[in-house]
């Protein structure tokens, strides 16, 4: 699931053209942080805005940050994360409803220039 979402070094502003053009509310994929090294986002559409969430690896596995005072879950798999969190999003966060998969749009390697395939 999560290579199927995975865009890889793509701009916050690539991620947003993307979600805005192809995706619907509650589409989602994953890309790696700009600021952070090794940390992965998480970008949600919502209405009109793109709500981004960074995960990073603990030592207890893959956890998304969290508002202060709010318990860290951490999984194995970055596959059990996304399968989490799309059954049941804490109120804090945006739904994952769809995911925007590369192969729906034609993209193979995270990468490449993006080409719209109707279906």
């Amino acid at each position: 699931m999560f290579q199927s979402i995975y865009y890889g070094k793509i701009s916050k502003e690539e991620t947003q053209r993307l979600l805005e053009k192809f995706g619907t509310e509650g589409s989602y994929l994953a890309r790696d942080s700009e600021t952070l090294p090794g940390a992965v986002c998480l970008c949600v559409r919502r209405a009109s805005f793109v709500h981004t969430y960074r995960i990073y690896r603990s030592p207890e596995g893959w956890t998304i940050k969290t508002p202060p005072k709010v318990k860290l879950q951490s999984f194995q798999t970055l596959d059990k994360l996304i399968d989490c969190y799309r059954g049941a999003a804490p109120d804090n966060m945006a739904p994952l409803l769809h995911p925007l998969e590369r192969k729906l749009l034609g993209q193979n390697s995270p990468n490449k220039e993006l080409v719209y395939m109707e279906m």
